[in-house]
């Protein structure tokens, strides 16, 4: 029995040493390649995102370099804005002050009786809205500088019906059929006159030249006789327009009929 005992004991230690015995050389290769892989693929995308911050960069500088042109190119547009905004207002306080007839006078019209001084109703200038269309700048202008320069007031009044059969939606149709008026009642035509004034009056409530055009076609309507009718308009330049210099020339007028 103990023969066998002992070759028990020898298989059993035998089996023990196999069961410890280290990894083929095979399989630890294998695992520092998958480790190599893994550290190129980890480099790999490093490297990719690195890039990838490097191009955001890159567009994020671009983006503000154009934000910065924007700026100042608003800027220089705004500049130019105002500038055009107070050439308008220049414009309109000195052709009011040349061509605002002397409503309770009987002028007589030709071009050179025109140029003669006569009182200003309106010296308050207020802003007017700037057309982006150039080509509707420049017809304005034109109809504008025969008043203004050139002085041919007579030559003005084709230019200005010219333009609000050309631009009947422009923002300056208001303003060119209030000038329409002043330069027909200049001319003794009062029935023209009154029709620019009440197309200044009926169909353009938002217009700044609508409490002078209202208190225009009142006074016309006083020069003709119709003291009823001038009184009620009188009033609602009053009313409607209780803080303005046309206000103040009604109350005025209407205090002496």
């Amino acid at each position: 029995m103990k023969p066998k005992l002992i070759l028990a004991a020898l298989l059993m230690s035998g089996s023990t040493h196999v069961w410890a015995a280290p990894a083929p050389v095979s399989e630890a290769t294998a695992s520092e390649s998958s480790i190599e892989q893994r550290l190129s693929r980890l480099e790999q995308l490093m490297q990719t995102r690195n890039l990838l911050q490097a191009n955001l960069q890159q567009q994020l500088d671009l983006l503000q370099d154009e934000v910065s042109q924007l700026r100042g190119i608003t800027e220089e547009h705004s500049y130019k804005l105002e500038k055009v905004l107070q050439r308008q207002r220049e414009l309109y306080q000195e052709i009011e002050e040349r061509v605002s007839a002397a409503y309770s006078q009987q002028p007589s019209y030709d071009s050179q009786s025109a140029t003669t001084a006569v009182p200003t109703v309106d010296n308050e200038v207020t802003q007017t809205p700037v057309s982006s269309d150039v080509s509707e700048n420049d017809a304005y202008d034109k109809a504008v500088k025969l008043i203004m320069q050139d002085k041919r007031y007579d030559a003005a009044i084709p230019e200005f019906q010219a333009f609000v059969k050309a631009y009947p939606n422009s923002v300056y149709v208001p303003n060119a059929h209030y000038w329409l008026g002043q330069l027909l009642t200049i001319k003794g035509d009062t029935a023209g006159a009154k029709f620019h004034f009440e197309t200044v009056v009926n169909q353009h409530a938002d217009s700044t030249k609508r409490p002078d055009a209202l208190l225009k076609l009142a006074t016309l309507e006083q020069q003709q006789g119709q003291l009823a009718r001038a009184k009620q308009l009188f009033n609602e330049v009053i009313t409607q327009y209780p803080d303005s210099t046309a206000a103040k020339l009604a109350a005025d007028r209407v205090s002496k009929m």
